[in-house]
């Protein structure tokens, strides 16, 4: 056209910054309008319409604003406008931006025909009356703008004003009134809009529909939405790429199996496809609900029809990543793919990450080693996975050595990675390489963050270095980062471990000022502190403000008991063991513990018994801490000696069974027969060898039961067995004789006890005694006392 002297028009110039804009090259589409304003031509109404929609899809809503009220008055001015500020879309792929000068004098005035105006306006309105478009698409375009830019009053104006000029409605205005409505939380005027739209006699066409199915979706009325897609078929319309990708991900999002199945079998009826963005979507459905058999043979089907994207794979794999199923992440990894087609560097990164949520760090490891072999190399983002896979695992030394290769790459680490290194370290008790890290990160000009100083001084107050914790206080301060709750309870904590008052006392009083006041964390630890200074009153004073507040939990409950019993203010320290077995809070072994030995210390054996039950009834194993509460209460219950020794020894040897024994012995010792007998019967119909011990409290459980007819047949079974009785077995039959009153079998054991055929015991003497007793023998019982006495003091004479 130069070249030929054919000046453009403003049809010329409308269509260059609609190509420009399209193409995403908005700094050139402007600076169109600035050749156009030298060259003296004025865009018209279609030419303005398009600048403005140009400016307000690159979210420039001022300036489209300003560019057609100037318009309207007969101006076009661009000179203060930064064009450098206004992003293109292809600016991430390294487009170099326009000089002004010199796109000016290398396209535009290659040849002559321009007139020179400083100031241009419009030759048609030189009376200086406001100018008003009149094209429907212009105002659609303003009502879409002022949509966007949140100025609902202005959309509505212009709206009005259509109707005030006579302006024809279209579809097009509807569909942009009722989502700039709907969007901002307008749904009743929304759908007033489509009344109207019907009653004018403009037909809803398809995007009016899936507007309204997304506004219902957002809104959470899943049934109004469905409606909506429904009756897109109904007026004689067909469901779009948009229609199935929104109604597919508003039911898959909410696991409705049945319905998304559905609309893909309607979507087949009409042989249309699945929409590829949208098969993520499915398969993460068919993974959330479990079916993961459907979410294969769905996977299988659209492989067949067509490949999928790289980015499509990735939220795949992601899909089942978060679900810990690396075996199905990898097989759509490792999938069929076109001839030439590499795995994109974002695969493997998902993949890394599906690994390390099922902790196989070697097998990520090797990926991560292969992955340059296939010709895809490691990103930024693949060393920052793998070196927080390994820290979150405590593979410390693996993850420095991939930060080490992440600097050789020419990678520059950030916080977040150092600081997971950083935290790894301090959580395993590596304080000196922690601190090697930190020095390192500052060497390499890294600011650290309250999280890496968080963690240093956590790990130094874990190990009471009160000095060193606070020098990284102090450093913190330095760099102008707010100490926040954790690290201030972290001090809090180094404190208590020294057992320094004074230092916890100004720092928990001084988080007192913080949003919230001091964490639970800090709370304890404070109780703990004055628990292991003695200090009641204090404690308690905390304990209480916890518990007003409802944020009392196990740890403070725990402490209090502790506090009390070590005390010896057994009743307050029992109303506190109530409470916490009343707030729910016996959640693990370590609460149920501190709890039975709160109640074995003052006595409440029959309490522990029905907790230890509770305990196993909800899964919860007992660990070496309730055996040492449960061997208490056997003594306390006053189970003979030999029988708590005996049942030590073979807990301690780790023989099977041994376990279930101790557990069945405290539930007959403190009364709760049906669970000592359940539990009996664990042991004795297991199929494994077993040894006197055993045989011992089965006797003692059937026994104490009353059960007397099983226990004596337990002893004939042992005998049958070829074991030999030995002192329990007679301290248990002495007891089962007493109670059924077989005077014949007490004197048996007697007897062997009196001539020596069983070696002299004391608690075998008062077995017996106490059976005669139960047997309504008080003075065969006095017979014995008489005779244990004249044996322990023949016994204790000098030779």
């Amino acid at each position: 056209m130069a070249k030929n002297g054919v000046l453009p028009t403003n049809n010329t110039y409308g269509m260059l910054v609609d190509v420009y804009g399209k193409a995403g090259l908005v700094k050139e589409a402007l600076l169109w309008i600035k050749h156009m304003k030298l060259r003296g031509v004025f865009p018209d109404e279609v030419a303005m319409n398009t600048v403005v929609r140009v400016l307000k899809d690159a979210g420039e809503f001022d300036w489209a604003d300003r560019f057609y009220r100037d318009w309207c008055v007969g101006k076009v001015e661009l000179g203060d406008f930064d064009l450098e500020s206004v992003a293109d879309s292809d600016d991430e792929i390294g487009s170099a931006p326009v000089s002004l000068k010199h796109f000016l004098s290398t396209e535009l005035f290659k040849i002559g025909g321009r007139r020179p105006i400083s100031n241009i306006m419009d030759s048609s309105n030189t009376d200086g009356s406001r100018r008003k478009p009149r094209l429907t698409a212009t105002y659609n375009t303003l009502i879409d703008l002022y949509g966007k830019a949140g100025r609902l009053k202005d959309a509505a104006d212009v709206f009005a004003e259509m109707l005030k000029l006579g302006v024809a409605m279209d579809t097009i205005t509807f569909n942009t009134m009722i989502y700039t409505c709907g969007s901002h939380g307008h749904l009743s005027e929304a759908e007033t809009l489509l009344t109207e739209m019907e009653e004018r006699g403009i037909s809803p066409d398809t995007k009016t529909y899936n507007i309204f199915l997304s506004l219902y979706a957002d809104g959470g009325n899943i049934d109004a939405a469905l409606k909506c897609y429904r009756k897109i078929r109904e007026v004689g319309l067909f469901p779009d790429v948009v229609t199935h990708r929104a109604v597919l991900h508003v039911l898959c999002e909410r696991n409705m199996v049945g319905e998304v199945e559905t609309v893909i079998a309607e979507m087949k009826r009409s042989r249309v496809r699945v929409d590829e963005h949208s098969i993520p979507v499915v398969i993460k459905m068919y993974v959330n609900e479990g079916l993961l058999d459907k979410a294969k043979i769905f996977l299988e089907e659209h492989l067949l029809e067509d490949e999928l994207s790289s980015r499509t794979r990735v939220a795949i794999i992601d899909a089942y990543a978060e679900k810990g199923l690396w075996a199905e992440a990898e097989n759509v990894f490792i999938g069929k793919r076109d001839l030439g087609q590499k795995k994109d560097v974002v695969e493997y990164n998902v993949m890394v990450k599906a690994y390390g949520k099922a902790k196989l760090y070697d097998k990520a490891f090797s990926l991560f080693k292969g992955m340059r072999n296939h010709g895809t190399w490691p990103n930024e983002s693949t060393y920052n996975s793998l070196i927080q896979m390994f820290s979150g695992g405590d593979l410390v030394d693996e993850a420095r050595g991939i930060l080490a290769e992440m600097q050789k790459m020419g990678f520059k680490p950030q916080c977040l990675t150092f600081s997971a290194v950083i935290a790894c370290y301090a959580r395993l008790g590596r304080l000196p390489d922690a601190v090697g890290v930190y020095e390192e990160m500052v060497r390499l000009g890294v600011k650290p963050n309250e999280v890496v100083y968080g963690s240093l001084i956590n790990g130094f107050s874990e190990t009471g270095n009160v000095e060193e914790a606070l020098c990284y206080f102090r450093k913190m301060d330095e760099f102008g980062i707010s100490a926040n709750q954790i690290v201030l309870t972290s001090l809090i904590k180094a404190y208590s471990k020294v057992g320094c008052l004074e230092g916890a006392k100004t720092l928990y009083e001084g988080m007192k000022d913080l949003e919230g006041g001091p964490d639970i964390v800090a709370s304890n630890s404070m109780i703990n502190l004055y628990a292991d200074l003695g200090l009641v009153s204090e404690a308690k004073l905390i304990f209480d403000d916890l518990r007003q507040k409802g944020s009392a939990d196990g740890v403070s409950f725990a402490t209090m008991m502790y506090l009390y019993k070590n005390l010896g203010m057994l009743d307050e320290a029992i109303d506190v063991a109530d409470e916490m077995k009343q707030s729910g809070l016996l959640r693990d072994c370590a609460s149920f513990n501190k709890v039975m030995a709160c109640y074995a210390t003052n006595g409440q054996l029959s309490a522990c018994g029905e907790l230890l039950h509770e305990m196993i009834s909800r899964r919860i194993l007992p660990d070496t801490g309730t055996f040492k509460v449960m061997f208490t209460v056997l003594k306390k219950g006053g189970l003979p000696t030999e029988a708590v020794t005996q049942l030590e020894s073979s807990y301690q040897e780790g023989k099977p069974y041994a376990r279930q024994a101790v557990i069945t012995s405290v539930f007959s010792t403190v009364g709760l027969h049906a669970f000592a007998l359940e539990s009996c019967e664990t042991f004795l119909n297991a199929e494994v060898d077993l040894d006197s011990s055993f045989y011992n409290v089965a006797i003692y459980a059937y026994g104490a039961s009353g059960s007397i007819d099983k226990a004596l047949k337990m002893f004939m079974k042992m005998q049958d067995e070829g074991l030999e009785p030995d002192l329990v077995t007679y301290i248990n039959l002495a007891g089962c004789y007493g109670k059924a009153g077989m005077l014949e079998g007490l004197k048996r054991i007697y007897s062997q006890l009196k001539y020596r055929e069983i070696e002299p015991n004391e608690s075998l003497f008062k077995a017996i005694i106490d059976a005669y007793r139960s047997a309504k023998r008080h003075d065969l019982a006095e017979l014995v006392s008489q005779e244990m006495k004249f044996a322990f003091d023949t016994t204790m004479l000098p030779l």
